[in-house]
């Protein structure tokens, strides 16, 4: 019988999943603008991403309309354990020299750091300054960009603003 380990504190551990990068890749997880489809997605692929899969975060964090972005950005801030809502993403892969050039050029107050998928899996990432969502709207409810964006134009058709 194999040993079972254990992560602090006291949970076990999930058995592996298969990995999301090939060998000397670095995975990212993005969360808005850099989605397929959404106008930045153009810096991954000029970088030669390769996208890798949809998922969702775990319900750790709450997703924000960051103001005076341009284009439109959200920012994913890490909330409590189970305190906020799960949040579609995406996972691209880099070489590891594209991914350093990918995050050097982020912007403040976007940041990269871990997170958490649904899974247990965690992924480097897209997260905001808290001081960022200072009186920004709280879009969790959407469950994701996207979801929101659509949202945003089919009350701008339907003249409800």
């Amino acid at each position: 019988v194999p040993e079972r380990r254990f992560d602090p504190p006291g949970k076990p551990l999930l058995t592996p999943l298969a990995p999301m990068t090939r060998a000397g890749e670095i995975a990212i997880a993005v969360v808005g603008a850099h989605l397929s489809g959404m106008p930045l997605n153009g810096e991954l692929r000029a970088l030669n991403a390769r996208f890798v899969e949809q998922a969702d975060t775990a319900p750790d964090y709450a997703l924000y309309a960051l103001a005076g972005t341009i284009p439109p950005k959200p920012g994913l801030l890490r909330v409590a354990d189970g305190k906020g809502a799960p949040i579609a993403l995406e996972v691209w892969a880099l070489s590891a020299q594209n991914f350093g050039r990918f995050v050097s050029a982020i912007p403040a107050p976007l940041s990269i750091g871990t997170i958490r998928l649904a899974d247990g899996r965690q992924v480097q990432g897209f997260l905001v300054e808290p001081e960022a969502v200072k009186g920004a709207r709280d879009i969790s409810e959407f469950g994701g960009w996207r979801a929101f964006v659509e949202s945003a134009k089919a009350m701008a058709q339907s003249g409800i603003a």
